[in-house]
């Protein structure tokens, strides 16, 4: 696969969802993965291969489609909002205001995969601790007075 390809899983059918339903059970049943192939040859799979199959096929069960796409993949602004979840021009404030990287080879700007990423865990740490720090607050409770002050 080049790095301009990407593989797309659509949504599973009746007939697909009782086989995806056997596959996950063996994923989740067994700690030392192995591919089995039609020779009998058996080949155990590395950890990671191993749980990127297990997500595949959890989210295919749960009737999500899947884009496999390589990391160092590089994406137009609309490619990258779209993934995001975002409008363009978001996108765009976001990019010059640094919060993710971009290269500008001539005149369009261009994002990498991994950015994306890295902006997208940055954003859900932030909104965990925001979360952690609104909990606190609320166990808390009011002060010894019994009064909150507002202003």
């Amino acid at each position: 696969m080049t790095a301009s390809e990407t593989v797309s899983v659509t949504f599973a059918t009746p007939d697909e969802s009782e086989a995806l339903a056997s596959v996950s059970r063996i994923l989740h049943g067994h700690d030392m993965p192995a591919l089995v192939g039609p020779d009998g040859e058996q080949i155990t799979l590395p950890l990671n291969v191993f749980e990127i199959l297990t997500d595949v096929v959890d989210a295919m069960q749960q009737g999500k489609g899947i884009s496999v796409v390589p990391r160092d993949t590089i994406m137009t602004t609309q490619q990258a909002a779209d993934f995001l979840g975002i409008s363009r021009p978001t996108l765009v404030r976001l990019l010059e205001d640094g919060q993710i990287e971009y290269t500008k080879p001539g005149r369009h700007r261009r994002v990498r995969l991994v950015d994306l990423d890295a902006f997208q865990r940055r954003q859900a740490a932030e909104r965990r601790e925001a979360l952690d720090a609104l909990t606190r607050e609320a166990t808390e409770g009011p002060t010894a007075t019994g009064f909150v002050q507002t202003r």
